[in-house]
């Protein structure tokens, strides 16, 4: 794999911090941060820089490292074996080719974040990630 596993930490975390978040609740509240306990942090918008950050993240890799990021979920998803690598890789790049982009894939498939490091895990590559 030549997608460096400290760009994949990164993804993964900030995947998780896009899959915590919740819709609006109450959006047009009126309210301050200070009188909300600032629970908005943990709702998703239409300006949440984080899911921003992880779009530009996936965005900025080349063909071949996001279509071994998909690779990866797939692997860790169970839908492909890790001692097929390159037929993950292939498949990746038929999604990404066809249009399925990695960006939408990563941001709705639910607990990507976990499924990523699952899929380091198959390979035998230490993620270095903090315990969940």
């Amino acid at each position: 794999m030549d997608l460096a596993v400290d760009t994949v930490t990164e993804i993964v975390l900030r995947l998780r911090a896009v899959e915590v978040k919740e819709g609006p609740t109450d959006p047009d509240s009126g309210s301050n941060p200070i009188d909300d306990g600032a629970t908005d942090v943990l709702t998703s918008g239409t300006e949440d820089a984080t899911e921003t950050e992880v779009r530009g993240m996936i965005r900025g890799l080349d063909d071949d490292r996001r279509a071994e990021l998909l690779a990866l979920l797939y692997i860790g998803r169970g839908d492909m074996d890790a001692q097929d690598w390159d037929g993950a890789v292939a498949f990746a790049r038929e999604r990404e080719a066809a249009g399925d982009g990695a960006v939408k894939e990563l941001l709705r498939t639910p607990d990507a974040g976990n499924l990523l490091e699952e899929g380091l895990d198959a390979l035998g590559i230490a993620p270095g990630l903090p315990e969940a």
